[in-house]
């Protein structure tokens, strides 16, 4: 099985912990540490009850392994050779979504095995609202420095 622990701690660090639901950015209900479905598939809804910091761990658990681990491997199988780049790049994918890394020139670094170059394409995704984010260019930068580990 593989280790998710530096996602998990990248995903708790940056996105921090609610709670209550709330609308992210992105406009979509969120709740505990940027999850936005339940284990059995069901969305978050606004009118959610609060969850605990343990609730909050179990379900950013869950979907990292069920919806982003799943999907970074399909999209980049060469990364189950090298799990802590894909510990990296499954942090990518929760922050902006498996559907972002699929139609990306960040991709075909990875695939091609050009980690300079993917570490160069992960520091173009560090915007929101057109402008740059400071929030986004330090976790890009922490995925981008798992990139040279081995």
């Amino acid at each position: 099985m593989t280790d998710l622990t530096i996602a998990r701690e990248l995903c708790k660090e940056f996105e921090g912990f609610r709670a209550r639901p709330y609308i992210c950015p992105a406009g979509v209900p969120t709740i505990g540490y940027g999850t936005t479905r339940y284990m059995d598939g069901r969305p978050v809804a606004i009118t959610d009850p609060p969850v605990s910091k343990e609730e909050a761990e179990a379900l950013l658990d869950d979907q990292l392994r069920s919806q982003y681990l799943v999907g970074v491997l399909r999209l980049c199988p060469t990364l189950l050779a090298h799990p802590t780049k894909l510990n990296a790049i499954v942090d990518f994918a929760y922050n902006l979504g498996v559907g972002r890394l699929q139609t990306s020139t960040l991709r075909r670094r990875i695939n091609q095995g050009d980690w300079g170059g993917a570490k160069e394409q992960l520091m173009r995704w560090v915007r929101g609202g057109g402008k740059v984010l400071p929030g986004l260019v330090r976790r890009r930068a922490a995925e981008a420095a798992l990139l040279d580990r081995a």
